[in-house]
């Protein structure tokens, strides 16, 4: 359903029904009274600006005067709230934008669960693009910033992380998840953090840590490491492996450790926990 209809006795009944679900905001005006225009106005910018999160339905009393009637109307413009086919809350007059915002905040949920439900049915919809989970990834941060970093949303989170093959990140976000929230989804991202942990645990890298460790010396075998954890997106070990190395000398291998640990960085993107974290470390020893 539009979140933005003209009410009426044919589809009155499809309101009320719908209300059940979602709340609906009932706008009675008129054309002829500047103040009516005004509110209305008011409301379409709030219902355009909260797109989904309520159902603005207007009712036009010079063509609806049994609607009005029926919710007993006595001035104009008058706004009521229905949720589950009754009216809860309303004001007769204008209101400021605030004034209205402040009102549907004691009766609506949060406004980063509409968002977050949105994501939800991208996710359900099937195999999504890399670049469309990048983009779903961003949304998910700021959505679990307004959401005070509820469980529900780190678990989406971590499913968008580990289908983009970040690990480390989906390890971090499952690592914050409390014992009450450890439900059948958590326990099956942590049994698929482990097969992709497992994959990326391929004998050429197990034989490239060996040669490292048995020549700590040698830098372009540590280069030859790092870009290989970095291909399974080992991210975290692979930077870590190099800046133990720009912490003794920034210009290691005539810069060639720097250059590689900066195509990481780049790599991994800006939004990344991982690759914030070392690029903080990187300025610390730049500056």
């Amino acid at each position: 359903m539009d979140y933005l209809i003209n009410l009426t006795k044919d589809n009155i009944q499809h309101v009320v029904d719908t209300s059940m679900q979602k709340m609906v905001v009932l706008a009675f005006w008129t054309q002829q009274q500047p103040e009516s225009v005004q509110m209305l106005q008011t409301l379409e910018l709030l219902a355009n600006a909260q797109s989904g999160r309520f159902i603005l339905a207007k009712v036009d009393c010079e063509t609806e005067l049994e609607i009005a009637n029926y919710f007993q109307i006595q001035n104009l413009p008058t706004t009521l709230i229905l949720d589950k086919g009754r009216p809860i809350d309303g004001f007769a007059g204008v209101q400021s934008q605030e004034q209205i915002s402040d009102l549907l905040d004691k009766h609506l949920p949060p406004m980063w669960i509409q968002a977050f439900e949105d994501i939800k049915q991208q996710l359900a919809q099937g195999e999504l693009s890399s670049e469309a989970l990048t983009n779903i990834a961003e949304q998910l941060k700021t959505i679990y910033a307004d959401a005070q970093q509820a469980a529900e949303v780190a678990l989406v989170m971590t499913d968008v992380a580990l289908q983009l093959g970040l690990l480390a990140e989906a390890k971090v976000l499952l690592a914050r998840i409390g014992l009450a929230d450890q439900d059948s989804y958590y326990h099956n991202l942590v049994a698929k953090l482990a097969l992709a942990e497992d994959a990326a645990d391929t004998p050429e890298i197990r034989q490239l840590q060996q040669n490292v460790a048995e020549h700590p010396d040698d830098l372009d075998a540590v280069i030859i490491l790092a870009k290989a954890l970095n291909a399974a997106h080992r991210n975290e070990e692979a930077l870590e492996l190099l800046f133990t190395i720009l912490q003794k000398d920034l210009n290691a291998a005539e810069g060639k450790v720097k250059q590689v640990f900066m195509e990481i960085l780049t790599a991994i993107g800006q939004g990344n926990m991982i690759a914030n974290q070392y690029r903080r470390k990187l300025y610390t020893l730049l500056y």
